[in-house]
């Protein structure tokens, strides 16, 4: 693998970390080193998932089916495109990417494509004004969608969660990320990206060495648990990993984490991963008890995602066979 990184089969690779049965056991850095802070885009949208389930298990949420707009009443006074469809869009809406909200990152032309969001100041406002989503469809028949929700993909509801995370444990996302989540983990050395009004952007660019991603991935492996004390509640880890809405044939989304199965050797292995433009993957695998990291720059780039995925079952599965 490394001959073939380094010999320009595999573009703009960063790094990549495997750990085994909880053993760090690989580790190789092609750009920067082991302190570099990787931004991996939309992965660590990841780690937001894990910040709602520590503030439901503090009871600072009261659960999954609460409503966007009753906490965040100031953007509902001034919500454009009312719909009372709009008052019952849920935290689990957000985190499954299946709010009614006209949202949708890989479609250019959709109201609410994050580049749009970017540019204005307000973005959770943005996101929250958006009209209700229509769908054409062929035949007056519509058969309801696998596990009830229809994806769109849409940044702009999961940083809104960081206003709700705000409102419910009075702290902004990122200081309560660091008190309860990452000085648990060791992690103190991270960089956010904010908002033009300072709130914290908990869709994604959060930048964190490989190793620290790494942790993230052996926390949900492990249910939750860090060398031997609670951080997440092992039932919203499973929760999190189970699938909640079908992105495509092959595969489903739980909360923030993606869910597929990897083939190499014939065989089949699933897996519960966090995503980022680049093709930036950090991989669990609970039939092996293992957590990849793979961190590349390859932003934008045509074949990002299944370059990282070659270089997954062609070489890190395949020698876990072996």
């Amino acid at each position: 693998m490394e001959t073939a990184v380094r010999g320009g089969d595999f573009k703009k690779i960063g790094s990549v970390l495997i750990a085994r049965h909880g053993k760090l056991v690989y580790e190789v850095y092609f750009d920067g080193d082991a302190g570099t802070l990787r931004d991996t885009r939309s992965a660590t949208k990841s780690i937001t998932d894990a910040l709602v389930g520590i503030a439901l298990d503090e009871k600072k949420l009261s659960g999954v089916d609460a409503r966007i707009l009753a906490l965040l009443p100031e953007h509902a006074r001034k919500l454009e495109n009312p719909d009372p469809r709009k008052d019952l869009i849920t935290v689990e809406d957000f985190l499954t990417m299946s709010s009614p909200l006209e949202c949708d990152d890989w479609n250019d032309a959709s109201r609410g494509n994050e580049e749009r969001m970017y540019v204005v100041e307000d973005w959770a406002q943005f996101i929250l004004d958006l009209p209700i989503r229509g769908r054409m469809h062929l035949g007056e028949q519509i058969d309801p969608p696998p596990h009830g929700r229809y994806f769109s993909y849409c940044t702009g509801g999961v940083f809104t969660l960081s206003e709700v995370l705000q409102k419910a444990t009075g702290m902004r996302a990122d200081r309560y990320a660091q008190e309860r989540l990452f000085a648990s983990l060791g992690i103190s050395d991270v960089q956010w990206v904010f908002s033009p009004l300072n709130v914290p952007q908990t869709g994604g660019g959060l930048r964190l060495s490989s190793r620290d991603l790494l942790k993230i991935a052996q926390l949900y492996l492990n249910g939750g648990s860090w060398q031997g004390r609670r951080i997440v509640d092992q039932a919203w880890v499973r929760a999190s990993t189970e699938p909640h809405a079908r992105i495509d044939d092959d595969t489903e989304y739980g909360y923030l984490w993606w869910l597929k199965s990897f083939k190499s050797g014939g065989k089949s292995y699933r897996a519960f991963f966090m995503s980022g433009n680049g093709g930036n993957k950090v991989l669990a695998f609970p039939e092996l008890d293992l957590a990849v990291i793979i961190t590349s720059t390859n932003y934008n780039a045509h074949g990002m995602h299944e370059q990282t995925e070659k270089l997954l079952t062609d070489y890190i599965l395949a020698a876990i066979e072996q």
